[in-house]
């Protein structure tokens, strides 16, 4: 199965349309997760939702908006708020990973590989097969 990070943006408006997805995907959402790191010596989140495969099982989405949302344990913030209210109705808690930031990467697609790592490694996704 191919599991790949579909990203909406980086946390501004683009939040929204990631909540959109999960209110009207509530059935599909898996797993709700924050990433937390630092960017430009700021702490952020980076938000996403691991989606249920579809109907064949050979793609899995990972919807993520990336850095660029305050992290909330340092500054509570309505997007985060939102992002858990959405989670809650799906019937699901917000897993929490602290990581280290895009920016250390070379290009974006070796950071998700990482995150993709992470998720494994943790049981959020299946392994690769």
């Amino acid at each position: 199965m191919i599991q790949k990070f579909i990203e909406l943006g980086q946390g501004y408006s683009d939040i929204y349309e990631l909540l959109e997805l999960g209110e009207r995907m509530p059935d599909r959402i898996q797993h709700a997760i924050a990433f937390y790191s630092e960017k430009d010596g700021q702490p952020v989140a980076s938000l996403a939702f691991v989606m249920i495969p579809g109907r064949e099982n050979k793609f899995q989405p990972i919807y993520i908006c990336r850095e660029g949302i305050p992290n909330p344990h340092e500054k509570p913030n309505k997007r985060f708020d939102l992002f858990q209210e959405v989670a809650a109705k799906a019937g699901k808690d917000v897993a929490e990973f602290t990581i280290k930031p895009s920016t250390i990467y070379p290009e974006t697609e070796l950071f998700y590989q990482h995150l993709i790592g992470i998720l494994r490694t943790n049981k959020f996704i299946a392994p690769l097969s």
